[in-house]
């Protein structure tokens, strides 16, 4: 019975699934609503950085996860979202890095499954269920 549970391509297709399109949602979001692009350019201009850095912000969260949904180059699309993730910490969430929420779980811990289940892409890559399988 619990060989028939054991099905890496599906589990690899599920996650790429569940980090790319819960990811998605977040860029879609940026593209609807431009002036999320200016407040993150504000944000890399504080840090002496050009605001213009901010449409990267689309790479990781609009072109990356449509990369890992459909299977294409898997392994670099998790990269980008896991690099994204990690801009995202420097920039908005290093005074929560350390912090509860009132539940107890890790104040930053939605934003941390993001990163790690893009990390997991990385190493496992796209599996068989994939558009260009690695």
């Amino acid at each position: 019975m619990l060989n028939a549970l054991h099905n890496e391509p599906l589990g690899k297709l599920i996650l790429r699934l569940g980090v790319g399109g819960l990811i998605l949602f977040h860029g879609i979001s940026k593209l609807l609503n431009p002036g999320s692009i200016d407040w993150i350019g504000g944000m890399l201009e504080g840090y002496g950085l050009p605001a213009v850095l901010a449409y990267g912000v689309l790479i990781g969260e609009v072109v990356a996860p449509i990369m890992a949904i459909v299977g294409w180059q898997a392994r670099l699309a998790g990269l980008l979202m896991a690099g994204n993730m990690l801009v995202a910490f420097l920039l908005v969430h290093t005074g929560q890095i350390f912090m509860l929420n009132d539940n107890g779980g890790w104040e930053l811990e939605l934003q941390g499954l993001y990163f790690l289940g893009a990390l997991a892409l990385v190493f496992l890559g796209s599996g068989r269920m994939a558009v260009r399988p690695d």
